[in-house]
């Protein structure tokens, strides 16, 4: 990896300049361009040499249909690490994103509310991690008896969020049977995670099995049924994912289609995004760093948001490697602390 020492402060300016530039409108960069920019005393010869050494680096490449050049992974690396200036955002821009969390009150809706702000706001593709099974605890169950055995049940989560499922038991019970299971999971099981509350149901199964009478176990092998859902699986919010088609090198048709099966095969993805959950401050993929090949000629900006100081989930920005990192960086990290505050206040109000 270059050091940022290895690169005289002439080199330094040349390669900012470069990128800014190449991000700017996505052309191949000539010395001769970069010689007409204001305060650039330096002759197009003197910046071809800075350039091949620069290219020596592997900082940046010459595409073989123009002699100008492009900035490589590896230079845009280096620009976002040492060399980028971030633009604050505006104090009117922040309280519009606030605002727009603002004027909902389920939590789902933050959530998909923070993907379309992020779209909007950079024209790209934006994102959203729903909370995981393992970050979501038990608020409340009930079991309702329908025709033929079945029961219906109701799993109300700490993040408001409501699941219904229907389990077929192996034995019919009554409505009071029902009732008492489910009390005695409220009682033993609010405020746990799911993961802890199927945990503890195992343990006490094998613990108190000459004490707990049939029926009970019964049902806690029904509430065992529930936590394992599907339903309850992880998922994503995406928006904007068609503006992407708006940058020529996303347009092409095979790489458009290998990168729209990627957002809609979702595995690889989340398990991308899982790498940046418990990361602190801003996470940034540049092309071939996100060791997936589907997003090698793209970007992947991230930030993690909290309810009470549990990392729930990611979310972040998906656009073309030459994005404008100064705007988008900020505009990650301000909209993942805005959320994080939006769904305490919403989680920890009154229902």
């Amino acid at each position: 990896m270059t050091k940022p020492l290895e690169l005289t402060e002439r080199a330094q300016h040349l390669l900012k300049m470069l990128i800014e530039r190449y991000i700017e409108d996505g052309q191949p960069v000539g010395s001769r361009a970069l010689s007409k920019e204001p305060g650039l005393n330096l002759s197009p010869a003197t910046i071809r040499n800075v350039m091949a050494d620069l290219e020596e680096m592997g900082l940046v490449e010459s595409p073989h249909t123009s002699a100008g050049r492009v900035p490589t992974v590896k230079g845009y690396r280096l620009f976002i690490d040492s060399l980028l200036t971030v633009k604050p955002l505006e104090r009117e821009l922040i309280q519009q994103l606030w605002d727009d969390f603002e004027d909902h009150d389920d939590p789902h809706h933050i959530l998909e509310s923070a993907s379309q702000l992020l779209a909007r706001m950079t024209r790209m593709a934006g994102l959203v991690t729903l909370p995981k099974r393992q970050h979501i605890a038990f608020r409340h169950i009930e079991f309702l008896p329908l025709s033929q055995g079945e029961v219906l049940v109701i799993l109300v989560t700490d993040d408001h969020e409501v699941h219904n499922r229907i389990i077929r038991p192996a034995k019919t019970f009554t409505s009071t049977q029902l009732q008492q299971a489910a009390n005695y999971l409220n009682a033993h099981f609010e405020g746990k995670r799911l993961t802890e509350m199927r945990a503890a149901l195992v343990n006490d199964m094998k613990n108190t099995g000459e004490e707990m009478n049939n029926e009970m176990r019964a049902v806690v092998a029904m509430a065992q049924t529930v936590l394992n859902a599907d339903s309850l699986e992880e998922d994503f919010v995406l928006s904007g994912q068609t503006q992407l088609m708006d940058f020529a090198e996303l347009s092409e048709r095979d790489r458009l289609r290998n990168l729209f099966e990627a957002f809609n095969e979702k595995r690889d993805l989340i398990h991308l995004l899982d790498q940046c959950i418990e990361a602190q401050g801003v996470q940034i993929f540049i092309g071939e760093e996100s060791g997936y090949r589907p997003l090698d000629q793209c970007s992947l900006v991230t930030r993690s948001y909290a309810v009470d100081d549990r990392v729930l989930g990611v979310l972040g920005v998906i656009g073309p490697t030459r994005m404008h990192y100064d705007s988008v960086i900020p505009l990650v990290d301000v909209t993942a602390k805005l959320l994080s505050t939006a769904l305490n206040q919403k989680l920890s109000s009154p229902s």
